[in-house]
């Protein structure tokens, strides 16, 4: 379980109690920390509350007494329709963040490392890839976020340890403070877009994992989508990270790409035979290697 002990003094709303938000609970109770929790269906009240957590209503909170509201992914805050008490967070004027925002804040002060991959396909593949490489590498590793366990319930890593958080746009939305060292942006095709709504708020929220990066810092990114290789360019014009692009298909100068199923780093002349050793049929799963490969190149 993560530690918040580093959060003292700090009292939060929990909203909705499924996986993530069971773990938010625990992990606040167990460090100390004051806080309500809540969720629209009875039955899963009923059940958190048997299992020791704190159920109140937020809309019957001292909003001014709370510090944030930990809301679950799933629960729409802005679009097409916030939840009631997104509406008091946003009147009170207090951060709406999700677990992960809560993770980042609790350890990355300890110097573990942070990889963040996202995409509106194949992030799930590329986020088990780059796990499996790290942990064959000997690397000590957790792996969650979208898929997996809730990162909450991760051990406290040292900063020889590596995050590797699978996220979705949903997820992107709850964070602050959360600097990826390495950030993967795989494709962006439509999707979601009642939630974030419409096009430029889906890619605004994808957008969010290169945030709070540094020069030290790298940037995955897929060229073969035209929003991502848009946002590619972006990056690269403002500066402050290294750029490093991927694609299928065809040659990128100093980025990495496969051709034929034969994956290729430019710049280097490493190159490596995908079809013998990748079981996962497809081209864009050579995409999900080249990613997964830049990935632990970078890190």
């Amino acid at each position: 379980m993560i530690d918040l002990a580093s959060l003292q003094n700090s009292r939060f709303a929990v909203l909705g109690l499924a996986r993530s938000g069971l773990a938010t609970a625990r992990a606040l109770q167990a460090a100390g920390i004051d806080y309500l929790a809540w969720d629209d269906d009875a039955a899963r009240r009923d059940a958190a509350q048997k299992k020791g957590v704190k159920i109140a209503d937020p809309l019957q909170a001292d909003w001014e007494a709370l510090d944030g509201l930990v809301i679950s992914p799933g629960i729409p805050h802005t679009y097409p329709k916030p939840h009631p008490a997104a509406t008091r967070a946003k009147q009170a004027r207090k951060p709406i963040i999700g677990d992960i925002e809560l993770l980042a804040r609790a350890t990355q002060p300890a110097g573990a490392k942070f990889v963040g991959i996202t995409g509106t396909n194949g992030k799930s593949t590329t986020t088990a890839l780059i796990g499996h490489i790290l942990k064959q590498a000997g690397r000590t590793v957790e792996v969650g976020g979208n898929l997996g366990p809730p990162v909450l319930d991760f051990a406290m890593l040292k900063n020889d340890g590596i995050y590797v958080l699978e996220m979705s746009s949903y997820q992107l939305e709850l964070v602050e403070h959360l600097r990826c060292n390495v950030s993967v942006l795989l494709n962006v095709t439509p999707d979601h877009l009642d939630r974030h709504g419409g096009m430029e708020g889906y890619i605004a929220a994808k957008r969010r994992i290169f945030n709070n990066q540094t020069a030290t810092d790298a940037a995955i990114i897929g060229i073969d989508s035209e929003p991502t290789r848009a946002l590619a360019e972006e990056l690269a014009r403002q500066g402050g990270r290294k750029i490093v692009r991927i694609a299928v298909g065809h040659r990128i100068d100093g980025g990495v790409y496969a051709i034929d199923g034969v994956l290729h780093e430019d710049g280097s002349g490493f190159s490596l035979d995908l079809r013998p050793i990748l079981t996962l049929p497809g081209a864009h799963n050579w995409q999900n290697a080249c990613a997964a490969y830049a990935t632990c190149r970078a890190l």
